[in-house]
C-alpha cells in the first residue's frame, strides 16, 4: 500500500517543532502548558486521535462526525466545554496511577502536542507514556472514563472502536511499536488492555486521513451528507437562518432526493408496523406473566417497569395526583414569543418539511 502524504497548505506552524528522544518518529510541537490559543492553532493544523474517531465515524455519532471536524478544522468550533468533559480531564491521573498500579507498568506525564517527523499535518496529544524498561518511552497510554452503560464493552480484555483507533493513531504519530488504552467505567471499575502495532492498519489509516485531510483541510471541501445524528444537529443549527430566504435547487437533484426520501419513509412505516406486529405476538404470548423462557432460559421479559402512566394516574387517583403535583420552573414561551421575536426565532429549531404534491 502507498500512503499517501498531502502538502500542508498555507499555514506556518505555532512554533518550530523539536526533536523529542521519547517518540521515534515524532518531534514536540507544543509542551503540554501551551496558551490554549496555540493550542487551537495547532489542532487546526492537523489531524489528531479524536479526529480520526470521528472521520471514521467511530466516535460517538450523536455528538460528532465528519462534518464536526470539518467546521473545527476551519475555525469555527462546534464544541462547547462541559461538566462531563471537564471530569473527564480532572480524573486522567487518577486513571492513569490506577492502571500503573494494576499493570506494573511505569507512565510518565505528557509530553504535548507531538508532530510526525514526514507528515506535519499527523498529530497527536497523548494522556501518558508508557516507560517498560530504562530509557526513552516504550509506548503511549489512553485513558477514558466511561458510564457504567458500556460496560460491557469494555469485558474481557475488549476496547470499543474509537479507544483502540486513538491508540493506534499515537502509535502512528509517535513511532511505537504498541499501546494501552484504560478505562474508569462506571466510577468504580478499571478496565485496560496492549494494543499491539498493526502496520496495515496504520497504513490505512494514514492513507485515508490524509486523503480527507488533503480535499477538506488544505483545499476546503466541505465532506458530503452523513447519516449521523451529531451531523443532523449540527446543521440544525450551523447557519444564521436567512427569514423566507430561497435555495435554488437543481430540478432533477429535488426529484432524486424527494423519491429517496419518500421510498424510505414507507420503507421505515412498513419496518415500524412488522415490528408492532411481532412484539404484539410477543406481549400476547406472554400474557399477564413478566418473563417468557424456552427450556429454562429467558427469550424475553414484559415488564411493569416502563415509563410513568402519568395521565392515566390522574384521572384514576385524581385526590392523590394533586398531593403529589408540584410546580417546577418553566420558560414562558408564549411571552417570550411576543415581547422578544427576534430572540424567539434565533433559539427555534429548524425542521425539514417536504410537501406531499409534485414538483
Amino acid at each position: 500500500m502507498t500512503v499517501f502524504t498531502p502538502p500542508l497548505f498555507d499555514l506556518p506552524a505555532v512554533v518550530p517543532a523539536r526533536n523529542l528522544p521519547d517518540a521515534p518518529t515524532a518531534r514536540l510541537l507544543l509542551p503540554p502548558n501551551a496558551p490554549r490559543g496555540e493550542w487551537e492553532a495547532a489542532r487546526r493544523l492537523g489531524i489528531g486521535g479524536a479526529d480520526v474517531a470521528a472521520i471514521l465515524g467511530l466516535g460517538d455519532g450523536k455528538y460528532t462526525s465528519p462534518r464536526h471536524v470539518y467546521e473545527e478544522k476551519h475555525g469555527r468550533p462546534t464544541f462547547k466545554d462541559n461538566e462531563s468533559a471537564e471530569i473527564g480531564r480532572e480524573i486522567e491521573p487518577f486513571i492513569g496511577r490506577m492502571f500503573s498500579k494494576r499493570s506494573g507498568v511505569r507512565i510518565a506525564s505528557t509530553p504535548g502536542t507531538l508532530v510526525h517527523v514526514d507528515r506535519p499535518w499527523m498529530r497527536v496529544n497523548v494522556d501518558f507514556l508508557t516507560r517498560e524498561r530504562p530509557g526513552p518511552a516504550t509506548g503511549l497510554l489512553e485513558c477514558k472514563s466511561r458510564s457504567e452503560y458500556q460496560a460491557d464493552q469494555w469485558e474481557h480484555g475488549a476496547i470499543p472502536d474509537a479507544p483502540a483507533i486513538q491508540c493506534h493513531w499515537g502509535m502512528a504519530v509517535g513511532g511505537w511499536d504498541h499501546g494501552y488504552v484504560a478505562a474508569l467505567v462506571g466510577g468504580n471499575k478499571l478496565r485496560w488492555a496492549r494494543l499491539e502495532r498493526d502496520e496495515e492498519m496504520i497504513e490505512w489509516l494514514v492513507d485515508h486521513c490524509g486523503t480527507w485531510f488533503q480535499k477538506h483541510v488544505a483545499e476546503g471541501l466541505p465532506p458530503e451528507a452523513d447519516h449521523y445524528e451529531a451531523t443532523t444537529a449540527l446543521l440544525a443549527k450551523l447557519w444564521s437562518v436567512k427569514a423566507e430566504a430561497v435555495a435554488e435547487i437543481d430540478l432533477a437533484k429535488a426529484k432524486e432526493l424527494r423519491a429517496k426520501r419518500a421510498d424510505l419513509k414507507e420503507q421505515e412505516e412498513a419496518i415500524a408496523k412488522g415490528l408492532r406486529l411481532v412484539e404484539n405476538e410477543m406481549r400476547l404470548l406472554t400474557a399477564e406473566n413478566e418473563i417468557a423462557k424456552v427450556n429454562n432460559k429467558v427469550a424475553w421479559t414484559n415488564k411493569q417497569n416502563g415509563n410513568f402512566l402519568g395521565k392515566d394516574f390522574v384521572e384514576a387517583e385524581p385526590e392523590l395526583a394533586a398531593e403529589y403535583t408540584h410546580m417546577v420552573p418553566a420558560i414562558d414561551l408564549r411571552r417570550l414569543k411576543a415581547e422578544q421575536p427576534d430572540v424567539y426565532a434565533k433559539y427555534r429549531g429548524r425542521r425539514l418539511i417536504v410537501p406531499k404534491e409534485e414538483i
